[in-house]
This record gives structure tokens, C-alpha cells and sequence, in this order.
């Protein structure tokens, strides 16, 4: 089904698949011999990155993107912050959508206050606002913004257009702000993993299937970890460009940078369909390409998939799970003990197993992956005369936009759906973050969303509940809900369905979407509801700093919804503080208080005043520097993070910014598991420490790390530090490859003070 090689590989004439240990065959085959550095230029996503790189070094990219987006949970902080750094106007395509907070149902205004406050801005500075309902964020850009041979960044990770021929990347907001302030997305020159589509995917088996396969061969080895994954082979051919969309947007889990499709004549209808036939060109790899690796899929031997709690990579197939349900439900049993770290919190698989059958509370197919046009169809297809029950099973569908929605219902699928039971409602990013159709305690809800992660489905541990999510293709979604909740896979009652054509209806954009951009009227004052907030001042980097250990996370992958929650929680999004209230909150509960006591030591220094609570600390450190006098003034106080592989997932900017506006310093690990936290880290003004060994220290210890500003300047590697416990430990940390521009951010203590000092360099 899927085969990663374990060398490089020759792509020769898009179709034949020569191993580097074989390229001897490709004279043979072309007339030349293979040249490596030659094919690596023959990657579409080398000639991407070339168009967009505005240095004239391709080992070293500076990228600028074509257009961008953002949506209601990460808006506010990206305008603040490129206001505050001298913004006056969006120099490029901004799109502000309101699909993750949506529906305004937590926190009185604040939610709508900040939709207010986005509209303003794209008055303000020339932007594209979408209002709440019209459309989430990635199916807005695929349909209007999309386009052969562009790169677009957004805000959020699952930004993924590769299937439109679009280059795609999803990063924390300040790298929104980098370009809106026109600077440049700095990043090595990546590797490029070719994932070759064979075959055609069965009857009853969706782009989520599909995707899930990549994701369970792919995560847990790191095969593509912050790699373009570039979809080539005769397999494309055999899916609508609908349908490729829905595997596109699933490589994120992956942790991939980005990925790039090959495109055809099934793209170029699909631009044409949404009156942009002029976005369309054809993109292939040359004759002779060389890539890093392959992912070969056999598209025909894929079946319906299931990730079950508590990752996208938890993959099994659904008739692996039902021949024996018992074994593997009760491994994510244990798991789903450990996650909840108590014995008051209980929660059960094994007990949705009777009589070898496997029966769910509820099912959701929505947003990004699940919503698109053909997924619905097929699932109301299925549905079609059926009855979902009238027992605890219920199903919600939430098409991707409204003129996916008013298509649906002029095709009469709405009406199916809502005759079978289900509930059918506007485009909402909600249930894939939390904020919406949160099951009730010690429910399985199967989902055709985009994640898993623990408590990602609204629940909360910490007071003693919890739920969890499968992950599986709408139409196993749909044959699961016409059996009353018992879980079916779609191939059972696949008949060999052909979804019609799709018409594009652009009126609810027309009078909708506020078109803004070459149009900034600034005159026109940003409007502020009571909870937007500036961001607190942040001190420049000491040479010298004292980090407290005020949390220690020893699982193997640490995400960014652990570091910062999301659901309810994202309501607080633009009052720094405020949100950060809830940093770490159902992992380490007790690490803001840890943090806060950290700060308050820091502020007195700040201030002036002695820091006498921590003179035993500064006597260990006089010893260390060979009794030379010890000057806590020039010694910077902060807080420290320790996990193991933290930044999996979202691309929110909040997993950092929440630690820095807390008082952190930097984070130690062992690796960050994406690019796009680790520089959420160094925009934030945190060192993004790495060490090799085990953390030989414990919550509470102080690590003290001289030197810091010329460990920046060199290599950054071996630095020495020293834990201060009731005996003092060395240890050694690495800082790995940093831009100048990072340093430079970094010592001066976040973005916003990095943008300022060159502001004030120039007046």
C-alpha cells in the first residue's frame, strides 16, 4: 500500500522510478548520465522556491509570498504586532477569515469584538475580510486565491494548496508580520520527497483514507519532517482536484514544510469553475528529477482508515480494527490513562465493543478535510433513505462554504442528509479545535477533521472529563451513521456512486466579502473591543541568564494545543496576558503560577531592587566563575520549558508568545518537532536551546548559561550550563542553525523590539 525508499531517487519521463544505487540505467533510458545536481533542479518545487527567492543564494531562501491569511484566532496579534513594529498599510494580498470562533457562544463580546476589529483593519490597511459563516479559511483560498505556481503563507498550519499548484506554508504569526513589514520567510533550501500516486482508490474510499496512510507511514520516522512533499505519478489522474484537495490539507500532520501537486487539465476546470482560468499553468517535474525519497502509493490496495486517539499517525484499518477490536482498543486505553495523569478521570473503549461490533456516540465531517463538496455528496449519497437512530449516535456536516452549501442544497443533499438525522450547519473550524460538538464524557466521536490530539475535541481532564476522536473519511462517516452508530466501513455499501459536476456560485462572496486590498484607507481608526491588548514590554537578551525549571514534560511528543489549549480558551486571543493564563493548563496546571514567581523576580531586577531570594543561587554562581564578584543586575531572570519533541501541530504563535508574556527565556529539548514552533520560539525573543543528553535536573532547579550572547555570535554549539541544585551539574546545550536575522531578534527580545530598533536605526 505505501513503500518509503530508503535512498534518493530519479524520477525519469514523470513516471519511471529509478533508486540512486540504479542510476547507472538512466543513460540508457535518456541518453545521459545522471547528473544529481542537475535533477534536483528538476522538482516543481524548485522552481517555486526560485521564482519567490529574492536573494540569488538557493541554499539559503528569502523567500516573499504571493498572498496571505489568517483567521479570528491569530488576526488580532498579527495586525498588533506589525503596528506596533510600523506597518501602514498590507503590501500583498491579506485574507482575514472568521471561521474558528465563529459562533461568538464563549466569553460575551470578545469574539465579535475582534471580527469588528479585523473589518477595521482591512479598511484600515487594504485587506480581504470574510465574515463569520461564509467560508473557513482554506476553502476561501483554494477557491479564490489559489493559483499554478504561487506561494501563499497563512497563520494557521494546515495552509495547504499544493493540489492547485500552489506552494503552501502554515507558521506562526510572526512570519505574517516579517512579510507584511517586507521581509523575508528565511529557510534552507529543504529536501524534496517525491509521494507517488499509482493506481485509483476504490469505491467507498476518500481522500482521508488516503491521507491516513501517508500519515502512519510517514510521522513517527520523521520521513518528511520539514521536507516539500511533492505529489507526482499517474495516480493524480484518477482524482478530482475536490478530492486531491482533501489529501493535500492532511500533510501538515506529517510535519512536512509544504507540498506541491503535479497539475492537469482537472486543475485548470477547477481554477476555471471559480473564474480563474488565468491561475492556471501546468506543472511538472522534468524529464530527469532527482529526489531525497519517495513515498510510493498504491492507490488501488488503500482501505477505509482510521486514526484512533490519540494522533493523525494512530492509523489502522478499519477491518484490522473490527478483527480485533479488543487488543487495540485497549492499548489507547492506557495511553488515554497516562494522558489524563489521575486516577479520578476515567475513561473507556472497551466498552463500545459488543458483541464484536463497535459502536460511536457521534460524528462530525467538517471544516478544511471533511467539509469539501464531493466528501458531502457521497456522504449524503450513502445516507440517502437511511436513519442514523434515535439513540446517543448523532451526526453533524458542516459544508466548507457557503457556496459549496448552496450548491449541496441545489443538488438535494441537504435534504438527505437532514432526513436521514443529521444536522447540517454553516462553514465552522470548531469541532476540529474544540469549540464546537464536544462529545459528552467517555464518548468516541469518529471525525472527518483534521486532528486528534488529546483533549482536542473540547474535553477537559483536569475536571475530570474526557472524550476522544477517531479520525476516518466521511464516507466510512456516513456508512457508520446510516448503521446507527456501529462503526462501517464505507467500502460496504459502496455502490459505485459518481458525484456530479460541481457549480460554483460566487454571489455570497460578491455581497459578502469585503474586497479591500490596494485600497487602504488610513484614515480610517482600528476599532478595539475591551479585551484587545497591546503587547507588554519585553527586555532585550542579557549575556548572562538564570532559568527556573518550571516544567518538565517526558512524553515523546508534546503539542501545541498542550502548550496552549485550544477550544474555549482561544476566546482570549488577543489579550496576551489574559490568554496566557492558560498556558500549559491541561498538562502542567500548576506552571503559570511556577512562571509568574519567576517573573516576579525578574521585574525587581529589572527595577533595581535586590533579589534577595535567590543570594544561595548567586553564591553557587560566584564559585562557578571562580569567585569573581557576582552582579545580579546583569544577570537576566526567566523561566524554562524542558520536553522532549515539543511543537507538534497548530501553527499558532500563542504556544510561544503565552510562555514569553509569563516571563519565559527559552525552551530546552531535544529536538522541536516542527520549523514552525521552533520560530515561534525565536520570535518571541526565547532561546531555542536543544541537548543531547537527558535532562539531569528537575522542575524547581535553577540552569545558569554565561556567555549567551557570544554563544548567538559563534556556532552555537557546546554551550556550557550549569544546573544549581544542592550540587552544581554542567551541562552542555546547542543552539542548531539560526539565521543573523533570528540572533538579531532573539537579543533583542522579540520581533516587536527587533522591528523597532531598526526603525529608530533609520530615523
Amino acid at each position: 500500500m505505501v513503500q518509503l525508499y530508503q535512498e534518493g531517487v530519479y524520477l525519469v519521463h514523470g513516471t519511471e522510478i529509478v533508486p540512486e544505487s540504479e542510476s547507472a540505467k538512466i543513460q540508457s533510458m535518456t541518453g545521459k548520465e545522471a547528473n544529481r545536481k542537475e535533477a534536483k533542479k528538476g522538482t516543481m518545487a524548485y522552481s517555486i522556491l526560485k521564482a519567490h527567492n529574492v536573494s540569488d543564494n538557493m541554499e539559503q531562501l528569502k523567500l516573499r509570498f504571493d498572498a496571505m491569511a489568517s483567521h479570528d484566532i491569530t488576526f488580532v496579534g498579527i495586525i498588533q504586532t506589525a503596528k506596533a513594529s510600523g506597518m501602514e498599510k498590507f503590501p500583498l494580498p491579506y485574507v482575514l477569515t472568521n471561521c474558528h470562533n465563529t459562533l461568538c457562544a464563549v466569553g460575551g463580546t470578545i469574539n465579535e469584538d475582534d471580527h469588528v476589529f479585523g473589518l477595521s483593519a482591512c479598511k484600515k490597511y487594504g485587506g480581504i475580510f470574510v465574515p463569520p459563516h461564509i467560508a473557513v479559511i482554506h476553502q476561501y483560498m483554494r477557491e479564490m486565491m489559489a493559483g499554478c505556481g504561487k506561494m501563499i503563507l497563512g497563520s494557521d498550519s494546515h495552509t495547504r494548496y499544493g493540489a492547485l499548484g500552489t506552494m503552501a506554508v502554515g507558521e506562526g504569526g510572526g512570519e505574517l508580520v516579517k512579510q507584511l513589514l517586507r521581509d523575508t520567510y528565511d529557510v534552507k533550501y529543504p529536501d524534496v520527497v517525491a509521494v507517488y500516486l499509482d493506481g485509483k482508490p476504490m469505491p467507498g474510499v476518500g481522500p482521508q483514507d488516503i491521507a491516513l496512510a501517508i500519515i502512519g507511514a510517514v510521522f513517527k520516522n520523521g520521513y518528511v519532517k520539514n521536507k516539500v512533499m511533492e505529489f507526482v505519478g499517474p495516480g493524480i489522474a484518477s482524482m478530482t482536484t475536490d478530492f486531491r484537495n482533501g489529501v493535500d490539507v492532511m500533510t501538515t500532520e506529517t510535519t512536512c514544510l509544504t507540498s506541491i501537486w503535479k497539475t492537469d487539465e482537472d486543475t485548470r476546470d477547477f481554477l476555471k469553475l471559480h473564474g480563474r482560468e488565468e491561475d492556471y499553468k501546468e506543472l511538472n517535474p522534468a524529464d530527469v528529477t532527482y529526489y531525497d525519497g519517495m513515498v510510493y502509493v498504491d492507490l488501488s490496495r488503500v482501505k477505509p482508515m482510521i486514526a484512533l486517539p490519540f494522533h493523525p499517525s494512530n492509523v489502522y484499518e478499519i477491518e484490522e480494527l473490527l478483527q480485533n477490536p479488543k487488543d487495540i482498543l485497549h492499548e489507547v486505553e492506557l495511553e488515554a490513562a497516562r494522558i489524563a495523569g489521575t486516577p479520578d478521570v476515567s475513561f473507556h473503549l472497551l466498552d463500545k465493543v459488543k458483541n464484536g461490533k463497535i459502536h460511536v456516540q457521534q460524528g462530525v465531517i467538517a471544516g478544511c478535510a471533511g467539509g469539501n463538496y464531493t466528501n458531502v455528496m457521497e456522504a449524503a449519497h450513502i445516507l440517502k433513505g437511511k436513519d442514523c437512530g434515535n439513540d446517543a449516535f448523532n451526526l453533524s456536516v458542516y459544508p466548507s462554504s457557503q457556496p459549496v452549501f448552496m450548491d449541496l442544497v441545489k443538488k438535494g443533499a441537504v435534504n438527505e442528509l437532514m432526513a436521514a438525522g443529521a444536522i447540517v450547519r454553516t462553514a465552522f473550524c470548531g469541532p476540529c479545535f474544540g469549540a464546537g460538538d464536544t462529545p459528552a464524557n467517555d464518548c468516541l466521536s469518529v471525525r472527518h477533521t483534521t486532528r486528534n490530539f488529546p483533549n482536542r475535541e473540547g474535553s477537559k481532564p483536569g475536571a475530570k472529563q474526557m472524550a476522544a476522536v477517531a479520525l476516518m473519511d466521511a464516507r466510512s462517516i456516513a456508512a457508520t451513521a446510516a448503521n446507527g452508530g456501529v462503526l462501517t466501513a464505507a467500502t460496504e455499501v459502496a455502490d459505485g456512486y459518481e458525484v456530479p459536476a460541481y457549480e460554483f456560485d460566487a454571489s455570497s462572496y460578491e455581497r459578502r466579502v469585503y474586497q479591500g486590498f490596494g485600497k487602504a484607507e488610513q484614515e480610517e481608526d482600528l476599532v478595539y473591543g475591551p479585551n484587545i491588548k497591546d503587547w507588554p514590554k519585553m527586555e532585550a537578551l542579557s549575556d548572562k541568564i538564570l532559568l527556573k525549571v518550571c516544567s518538565k514534560i517526558l512524553d515523546p511528543v508534546t503539542t501545541t494545543d498542550e502548550l496552549i489549549p485550544s477550544g474555549e480558551t482561544s476566546s482570549y486571543r488577543s489579550n496576551p496576558l489574559g490568554l496566557a493564563e492558560f498556558t500549559l493548563s491541561r498538562r502542567d496546571p500548576s506552571y503559570v503560577g511556577r512562571a509568574k514567581e519567576v517573573n516576579v523576580l525578574e521585574q525587581k531586577r529589572v527595577k533595581g531592587e535586590a533579589v534577595s531570594e535567590l543570594s544561595e543561587i548567586y553564591a553557587k554562581i560566584a564559585a562557578i566563575s571562580g569567585n569573581e564578584e557576582v552582579k545580579p543586575e546583569d544577570i537576566e531572570i526567566g523561566s524554562m520549558i524542558y520536553a522532549i519533541k515539543p511543537g507538534d501541530g497548530s501553527a499558532r504563535e500563542q504556544a510561544a508568545s503565552c510562555q514569553r508574556v509569563l516571563g519565559g527565556l527559552a525552551n530546552i529539548v531535544k529536538e522541536y518537532a516542527t520549523k514552525r514552533y521552533r520560530s515561534n520560539v525565536m520570535n518571541w525573543g526565547m532561546l531555542p536551546f536543544q541537548m543531547e543528553e537527558d535532562a539531569d535536573f528537575e522542575v524547581g532547579d535553577y540552569i545558569y548559561v554565561p556567555n549567551v550572547l557570544a554563544a548567538l555570535d559563534g556556532d552555537g554549539k557546546n554551550i556550557k550550563a550549569y544546573v544549581l541544585g544542592e550540587e552544581t551539574k554542567e551541562i552542555t546545550l546547542y543552539l542548531a542553525d539560526m539565521t543573523e536575522d533570528e540572533k538579531k531578534i532573539v537579543k533583542a527580545g522579540c520581533l516587536i523590539n527587533y522591528n523597532r530598533n531598526r526603525a529608530q536605526a533609520l530615523s
